[in-house]
């Protein structure tokens, strides 16, 4: 049986590559904070005909965080892919422009998305690595890669992350270990930052699938929509 663990599994993207994989024939194990949310998505799940299953864990706490994904790990046999891609609540975080950027703001996001991607690694990779197989795959915005000062201190960990990662996919080589970096270069569901158009998490969602399978030797695929709103890459 394989499986595939979601870090801060939510309604769009969390949903979208739960089903995704799920109709290949994973399992998934969903983790984030709010457990009611969690035990929804199961549900709906449950009813396509996906098992799914709840860890609840706040990815800024690194021993809960490792133990969900023990458990996980536990209830489904192992963990074959690892998908990090949390994201935090509107108006939780402040956005700043460069000039406004202290280092409390980018130190919360450090925590966020580059402490908990090392973290969570951390607790699945040895076993992947003694297997000889396994997928890890990360998701930022594309101010990763092509930075919006609008949100410098999100795109300053962001970007950390990504390098890090690049690093990792170029360390697992020929490892049988596949890790790759996902660029989302819209918004998702609905736009929250004028000029970035929204795409649906259907669009997006095939991407990780490619990496897992077809596009092994891949470190990034960037998703973006054209003119017409139409998925290019």
């Amino acid at each position: 049986m394989t499986s595939i663990a979601i870090v801060g599994a939510g309604p769009q993207m969390g949903l979208a590559i739960a089903r995704t994989f799920g109709s290949q024939g994973f399992d998934v194990a969903l983790i984030s904070r709010n457990r009611e949310k969690l035990d929804g998505l199961v549900g709906t799940l449950a009813t396509e005909g996906i098992t799914a299953a709840a860890f609840p864990a706040d990815v800024l706490d690194r021993d809960a965080l490792t133990q969900a994904l023990k458990d996980a790990a536990a209830r489904f046999g192992g963990i074959d892919v690892l998908e990090y891609s949390p994201v935090g609540s509107f108006g939780a975080i402040k956005l700043t422009a460069p000039t406004e950027t202290e280092p409390s703001h980018v130190e919360f996001e450090m925590n966020f998305q580059l402490y908990g991607a090392i973290t969570a690694t951390k607790a699945v990779l040895p076993a992947m690595r003694e297997a000889g197989a396994g997928t890890l795959l990360y998701t930022t915005g594309a101010g990763s890669i092509w930075p919006d000062p609008r949100v410098a201190n999100v795109n300053a960990a962001a970007a950390a992350l990504r390098n890090w990662v690049m690093n990792l996919h170029k360390e697992l080589d020929r490892t049988g270990v596949q890790a790759a970096h996902v660029g989302i270069d819209s918004s998702i569901g609905v736009s929250v930052i004028p000029g970035v158009e929204a795409a649906k998490p259907e669009q997006i969602a095939p991407l990780y699938w490619e990496l897992h399978t077809t596009k092994r030797d891949e470190a990034e695929l960037v998703f973006r929509l054209d003119a017409e709103g139409f998925p290019r890459a």
